[in-house]
């Protein structure tokens, strides 16, 4: 039987949902001390569970960090889907997307640190993707099917969430992300 010590579950064979659980405390981890300062070892002690069940489960860092890359792009594919064909609005979901999840958004971005090549990181890169060219092409049709007003939505909406979570925008306290970023957005559309 596993001891129990006060405020830690115990270590058990059942834990519910352990990929999620060690997800969870990386997403912690890397949010309290950065992309270098934490094992595998430490997220099973958040976690609750053994020090071998996050090696088990993800095999080692850069494969709990291609779950993160995975679950990240998924996560913004969900939040343009929602956000639905308007251009603008897929902007703004992206930044609420960035601010929401800084971690994933931090590791996303960072190929060399996963498995870029990974099947689910490609799924859910490519449906993100279509779902931002798509709202491009809502804008006027190019000769390149949307792909260039893609790019530079993509890259004003990633630059404007960078720059939001390193708090380099000069903004009054309590400003909104949104309200802030939505100005910005406009003038790529014209508006």
């Amino acid at each position: 039987m596993p001891r129990h010590r006060k405020g830690v579950r115990a270590i058990g064979y059942h834990h519910g949902d352990l990929r999620r659980t060690v997800l969870a405390a990386a997403v912690d981890a890397i949010g309290e001390s950065g992309l270098d300062s934490w094992s595998l070892r430490e997220l099973a002690r958040r976690a609750g569970v053994s020090h071998a069940a996050p090696a088990h489960h993800f095999g080692d860092k850069a494969g709990l960090l291609t779950a993160l890359a995975a679950e990240g792009y998924a996560l913004l594919a969900d939040a343009l889907a929602a956000a639905g064909p308007d251009f603008l609005e897929a902007g703004l979901a992206y930044v609420r997307f960035a601010v929401a999840h800084p971690v994933h958004f931090g590791v996303m971005f960072q190929p060399k640190i996963y498995r870029a090549d990974d099947e689910a990181v490609q799924v859910a890169r490519e449906r993100a993707g279509r779902l931002l060219r798509q709202g491009a092409e809502t804008v006027g049709s190019t000769a390149d099917g949307g792909a260039t007003t893609a790019r530079a939505g993509w890259s004003i909406a990633h630059g404007f969430a960078s720059l939001w979570i390193a708090g380099a925008i000069p903004v009054p306290p309590g400003t909104d992300p949104l309200d802030a970023a939505r100005p910005v957005l406009a003038r790529l559309l014209g508006r």
